[in-house]
């Protein structure tokens, strides 16, 4: 009988979440001890700081959360592309061969690590800006929910049990590559999120203190 959460997904299990529009980690844990699946943490109509949904994704403890993202307008202003099996190869063979052509000077460890690039994981999600100009939504807000997309991606496997890094590069912002991905002019990619299960525990880096990011307005 399948437990974690990926297995019982797998396994083709219904399983139930609540959504929480709460700022309240009572609530949840409540909720988590009520013995729901999962919980859906209303992040775009709800009203929740950061450090609220931090506050309420540690409330939920073991139980699998997801947060939606912000998208004003309705533009949906992102889409995803899928590299996996061959074409990870195919595609890496494909970045080395440009660099040959416009006659970088790369020795052949850079050649080998183009080759290899898409190949450090079993799957690689292309995120893509679909951005709509001269909208009353700025390109720049566009821009930056297709970034909260691909956060979640990252979030989505953490909670499912695998591991995740969100890559760029060069190949994130060359024309050609683009051209290579299929994007339209109106489009760019955002990152490379590499999925896969961890093979091992990673430390995490030093992070700032909250409380030196922040300050109160001066009027």
């Amino acid at each position: 009988m399948p437990h974690s959460f990926r297995e019982r997904i797998h396994s083709g299990e219904k399983l139930i979440a609540p959504m929480v529009c709460l700022d309240s980690p009572e609530v949840v844990e409540i909720l988590c001890a009520a013995g729901y699946d999962w919980l859906f943490l209303e992040a775009e109509h709800a009203p929740q700081s950061p450090q609220s949904l931090q506050r309420l994704v540690m409330a939920a403890r073991d139980v699998p959360c997801a947060v939606r993202v912000p998208d004003h307008g309705k533009l949906t202003p992102w889409r995803f592309i899928r590299i996996a099996g061959d074409s990870r190869a195919i595609l890496g063979q494909r970045l080395a061969a440009m660099l040959i052509e416009r006659g970088a000077e790369t020795s052949e460890a850079a050649l080998r690590k183009e080759r290899e690039r898409f190949t450090r994981s079993p799957l690689v999600i292309v995120v893509v800006a679909c951005l709509t100009a001269g909208h009353k939504v700025p390109e720049s807000e566009q821009r930056l929910s297709a970034g909260l997309a691909a956060y979640n991606l990252l979030l989505g496997a953490q909670a499912l049990g695998f591991g995740g890094q969100w890559l760029t590069g060069w190949p994130a912002y060359d024309l050609e590559v683009a051209a290579l991905l299929g994007l339209d002019s109106h489009e760019c990619v955002v990152s490379f999120i590499y999925l896969g299960s961890p093979r091992e525990q990673l430390p995490d880096r030093p992070r700032p203190s909250a409380a030196a990011r922040l300050r109160d307005i001066a009027l």
